[in-house]
């Protein structure tokens, strides 16, 4: 049947070529100036079309669901017959399948293609805004509707969403990643409680779109077209609004814009008239970005290899994003790292040793030469490199949503220069101290003599030197992380993103 869909001969209209899409549960068949769309015969758990009736209904769904906002796009079911030699349209026989008939929409006008020639200002979100706030208005919630904004039933969708994702823990997603996402989320839920029963009585929840991203929005000079809502799944269009519109939001960050997920947000918020909306943000977003990244994983497993790497990239993107959610926010967040962790965040690490080699020539793998350490490690050149430090970290935070600042800050005029930086550039820090114990620290340095490739001058004979010269960090409280390191690096990274997700929630 696939390859009767795929021949324009097929077509009572005769399209010129017909083009083939996929998504991890349809098939969809560019037919200009049509598409046609056939459900996957899939069980996934969440959606069920694993019968001919069971597609046939969710087909009428669709199609009656999505004339709330595009009553033009969506035209009818179709459907396929089987027949003696083939497959038909028009001979009558038994039918083999049915199909969502669409009008297709013009290319280069989708949000996403907007996005990528520099095409979304302010007047196209508030363009989108003003068509979401109508469909809104329009839908009436109910007891049954409304009932899901209740946190134990919240909890149905991110228990589920968690247990799926389970499979892709060590490969697409980090043990730790998982650990401090889940936290977040179940936590989120016992210390919002009031705010989550609120949003019920202030009618907020509605039946929504559902699946409210770049790719579902189409702005023409003279029409606003979202389409492609949730029709498999009532309880995923049965959602707070501030979740609908947190799914366009975790968009556009991923696509580095987080100006326009702020703007869209900000502007969400005062022409629905709801100042509370942007205290569950990062919380919805951290959900939307894992919902993506299981599905991008789905699609990753059942794709031919050549097209699987793509599907699996984004997954482990989505999966990053989730987590910056859940351990820094939507906000961009210096790290400052006394000691070294893994950079599960894919931020960019700025390190004082590489700063202070490079000043004076030094190959970064190369221990700086003894003649040339007292240049090297003198206060002048050291303060030199801090503030070199700083000042890229806080770049890279601001252009990139985070970065990590690496260096031991052994002194309290160093953190105080990490202080004053941040508050200057109005922007949020968090310090992490990993606590080594010093029979520890004495067993790496023995490790280091025997190493190539450490860009760290540091070794046994510095121990004593080292040991003296640190001064407990306790002023940078209430920014600051103190971490037990042992000798296990997982669980080192476990505690330090479980820390963050605690200062996240406060």
């Amino acid at each position: 049947m696939i390859d009767f869909l795929k021949l324009p001969a097929s077509y009572p209209h005769r399209p010129r070529r017909v083009l083939l899409r996929q998504t991890h549960i349809s098939w969809v068949f560019l037919a200009s100036p049509f598409v046609f769309k056939v459900k996957k015969p899939i069980n996934l758990g969440f959606l069920d079309f694993s019968t001919l009736e069971k597609r046939h209904h969710f087909c009428q769904r669709e199609l009656e669901l999505n004339r709330r906002l595009c009553p033009d796009v969506y035209l009818d079911v179709l459907p396929i017959y089987k027949t003696a030699s083939n497959f038909s349209f028009k001979t009558k026989g038994k039918i083999a399948e049915y199909c969502l008939k669409m009008k297709e929409l013009p290319s280069g006008w989708f949000l996403r293609e907007l996005l990528a020639e520099r095409r979304v200002g302010e007047s196209e979100i508030n363009r989108i805004i003003s068509r979401l706030r109508r469909f809104y208005e329009s839908q009436t919630p109910t007891g049954e509707i409304e009932q899901w904004g209740r946190p134990e039933k919240l909890k149905i969708s991110t228990d589920e969403n968690f247990a799926q994702v389970e499979p892709f823990v060590g490969r697409k997603i980090s043990a730790a990643a998982f650990a401090a996402i889940r936290r977040f989320t179940n936590e989120f839920y016992v210390r919002n409680e009031k705010l989550f029963r609120r949003r019920m009585q202030q009618h907020r929840i509605r039946d929504c779109h559902g699946d409210l991203h770049l790719d579902h929005i189409h702005l023409t000079p003279k029409a606003t077209t979202i389409f492609d809502c949730i029709e498999f799944n009532d309880r995923f269009r049965f959602i707070d609004i501030a979740n609908d519109v947190a799914f366009l939001a975790m968009d556009f960050d991923l696509e580095g814009r987080s100006d326009l997920g702020n703007l869209f947000l900000r502007n969400c918020a005062g022409e629905f008239h709801d100042s509370e909306m942007l205290k569950l943000s990062d919380f919805y977003k951290c959900y939307r970005a894992l919902v993506r990244g299981k599905v991008e994983s789905i699609q990753a497993i059942s794709m031919k290899p050549a097209k699987a790497g793509k599907h699996a990239k984004a997954a482990v993107r989505y999966f990053r994003l989730a987590l910056r959610y859940a351990v820094s926010g939507s906000e961009p967040l210096l790290l400052a790292v006394i000691g070294r962790v893994g950079n599960l965040l894919n931020w960019p690490v700025c390190s004082s040793d590489q700063i202070g080699k490079t000043h004076i020539g030094v190959p970064l793998t190369r221990r700086t030469p003894s003649k040339k350490r007292a240049e090297v490690y003198s206060r002048q050149m050291t303060t030199r490199t801090y503030r070199e430090l700083l000042a890229r970290g806080v770049i890279a935070a601001k252009t990139q949503g985070g970065a990590i600042v690496d260096a031991t800050f052994a002194s309290a005029a160093k953190r105080e220069l990490l202080r004053q930086k941040c508050e200057k550039a109005h922007l949020p820090f968090q310090a992490v101290e990993l606590e080594v114990d010093p029979g520890e620290i004495e067993r790496r340095l023995r490790a280091r003599n025997k190493s190539v490739g450490v860009i760290s001058d540091a070794r046994l004979e510095d121990l004593e030197k080292l040991l003296a010269a640190y001064e407990t960090p306790s002023q940078l409280s209430p920014n600051l992380i103190r971490v037990p390191a042992g000798n296990a690096v997982s669980a080192t990274v476990k505690s330090v993103l479980l820390r963050l997700t605690e200062a996240q929630l406060r």
